[in-house]
């Protein structure tokens, strides 16, 4: 610690200084020896209190031991206290042991009604936007020009394909009325000579019937005759 003006010093070891009154000096014990005062002089003070303001010609000096302070005599600073009864009664803060719940409740609350209020707010801004884009194709709606449509000539162009295709199925209808009339005629045809193949079949059969018959009664008669003839040559 330093002071004063052209005052350079040592360390001091004490913790307060006390300013004496004008003409007197201060006397104080400190580990350190020496002389110092005001101008040009330095030295160590190893008191709990310097007495002095450091006038021109005030000095202290300062011995091996530090044996306390001596200063001149000043009046006591008593000072009065007064005391507040009424800090000193105890406070009824009347707490409720639920109270605590009854907060963790209203912050649950409070956060599920911000999450509701933030979807809330998603929501309507989701909305604004699809109200938007309806709005922009309505708009694109009303001011798009209604071109005139080309369909009646499509559909007088279909007519006559269908007409025409008409006039082919007519003249296949009559082409196939043909064939049939002669596939018909075909079939009359066959179906007489399957009845003639039929009836020679029966008579050819009626025949051969009567062939074998006849030809059965020859060979019975030559059997006969045979034995006969035998008989006349061993005679």
């Amino acid at each position: 610690m330093t002071c004063g003006s052209g005052f350079c010093g040592r360390a001091f070891s004490c913790a307060s200084a006390c300013g004496p009154r004008p003409g007197r000096c201060c006397i104080s014990a400190a580990p350190y020896r020496g002389i110092s005062c005001y101008r040009g002089l330095s030295g160590g003070f190893g008191s709990h209190s310097v007495c002095g303001a450091f006038r021109s010609g005030s000095c202290g000096r300062s011995f091996g031991y530090r044996s306390g302070g001596v200063c001149g005599p000043t009046p006591p600073c008593i000072t009065s206290v007064s005391v507040n009864e009424s800090l000193l009664t105890p406070l009824n803060l009347e707490i409720d042991p639920n109270a605590q719940c009854v907060k963790h409740e209203e912050k649950e609350q409070i956060k599920c009604l911000n999450s509701k209020f933030a979807a809330f707010i998603d929501k309507g801004g989701f909305l604004e936007q699809q109200n938007k884009l309806l709005e922009t194709k309505w708009q694109f709606y009303q001011n798009r020009k209604c071109c005139e449509s080309n369909v009646e000539p499509l559909f007088e162009g279909y007519i006559e394909t269908l007409r025409r295709e008409a006039e082919c199925v007519e003249a296949d209808s009559g082409r196939l009325a043909a064939e049939l009339n002669h596939a018909q005629e075909a079939m009359e045809g066959y179906k007489k000579r399957y009845e003639e193949e039929v009836s020679l079949r029966a008579t050819a059969e009626n025949e051969f019937v009567a062939l074998k018959k006849a030809s059965s009664r020859d060979m019975g008669g030559r059997a006969m005759w045979i034995p006969e003839g035998h008989t006349v040559l061993e005679g």
